[in-house]
């Protein structure tokens, strides 16, 4: 079989199993169960494929970039005027997690160099509370372990992913996500929804790049659906299939990069990411709860802005629960980037 042609079918078997991880997590009501099921039966996969080839299966990035981009769009679309209502609000919250960023960073900071016994390098930037991407570069530079880096970052987001979903069912019986019959769906929607959907995710993309923005397969599609909502010059309604398949293919995309991980490197690192995330959620939880008693933004809202998972994930939290997945994005884009910005530059003396 030729190389194109092999990419294909392990694509196809991917898809097909995430797929059916996905039915299998809807029909028992697991939260998320499009992004969840997908995710947890493609690393299952992927782990036993390259335990039998020392190959990790192929999925190109460039489509769980696309379908990122759809998300994106589906983020802007729920944009309102109500939003600019809290711009003081947002000045408040977004000065706490600079606080919320500086005790998440130090408390991992301890639970890796004193309880894994990780070097300065490598503790310091698995400790940053967002920015895998970043973390691992930086901390390569900085003379940190490659591997246990990225593998802690991964672990870190899955486990928020399926912890606060997981937490709102039990304390509050809310299922997330199209488990719990969500629907972004004001009305149905039509060809022209599906068309200005095809061409707001490619230009989103591009000026997303073009800028450098942080993420901006997603932050690209979600700000030109958002600006041109607000403007009136656009009215979008988000097909729920669509969303359905984008985190089913986002699923799919991130169980795959566990491939190379070993059994051993996996339990340590979860070992040690139950115990940041428990800390981590804990702060944010309390952050939540005193910034919602000062401020008029639901517990809810704040507490999945301030949960230390990837941008993506947490405003698919956000858009199933239907608790301003604008909103969300902005506090955990401006997150990333203050935690870049530090780690860039404690990091050198670290190094």
């Amino acid at each position: 079989m030729s190389g194109y042609r092999l990419k294909i079918v392990q694509l196809a078997i991917i898809l097909i199993t995430g797929g059916a991880g996905a039915l299998v997590a809807w029909f028992f009501g697991i939260p998320l169960p499009y992004l969840l099921g997908s995710l947890i039966s493609t690393a299952a996969f992927s782990l036993v494929y390259f335990a039998r080839t020392s190959e990790r299966i192929w999925f190109p990035l460039s489509l769980r970039k696309s379908f990122t981009a759809v998300i994106g769009v589906m983020i802007g679309s729920t944009f309102t005027s109500d939003i600019l209502a809290k711009a003081p609000d947002l000045a408040v919250t977004l000065g706490a997690m600079v606080l919320f960023v500086a005790l998440a960073h130090g408390t991992n900071y301890a639970v890796f160099r004193h309880i894994g016994r990780y070097d300065r390098a490598t503790a310091f930037f698995s400790a940053m509370p967002g920015g895998l991407i970043e973390a691992v570069i930086l901390g390569e530079r900085a003379g940190g372990d490659v591997e246990k880096m990225g593998v802690q970052h991964f672990v870190r987001i899955i486990l928020v992913i399926i912890s606060v979903p997981t937490l709102f069912f039990i304390f509050t019986g809310q299922a997330v996500g199209s488990a719990g019959g969500e629907t972004l769906e004001l009305s149905p929607a039509g060809w022209r929804d599906w068309l200005l959907i095809a061409v707001l995710v490619p230009v989103g993309v591009f000026a997303g790049e073009k800028l450098r923005l942080p993420a901006g397969h997603l932050v690209g599609p979600m700000v030109l659906t958002a600006g041109l909502q607000a403007f009136n010059i656009i009215d979008l309604y988000g097909p729920a299939a669509l969303l359905n398949i984008a985190q089913l293919v986002v699923g799919a995309g991130l169980g795959t990069m566990f491939a190379r991980s070993t059994p051993s490197q996996l339990a340590a690192a979860a070992g040690l990411g139950i115990i940041s995330v428990a800390i981590t959620l804990g702060m944010s939880a309390v952050f939540a709860l005193v910034l919602s008693g000062w401020l008029a933004m639901p517990f809810a809202v704040l507490l999945i802005s301030f949960a230390p998972g990837g941008v993506t994930e947490m405003s698919l939290v956000a858009l199933s629960l239907g608790v301003s997945p604008v909103l969300v994005t902005a506090h955990h884009l401006f997150r990333i980037l203050f935690t870049v910005f530090v780690a860039g530059v404690v990091g050198r003396k670290i190094g």
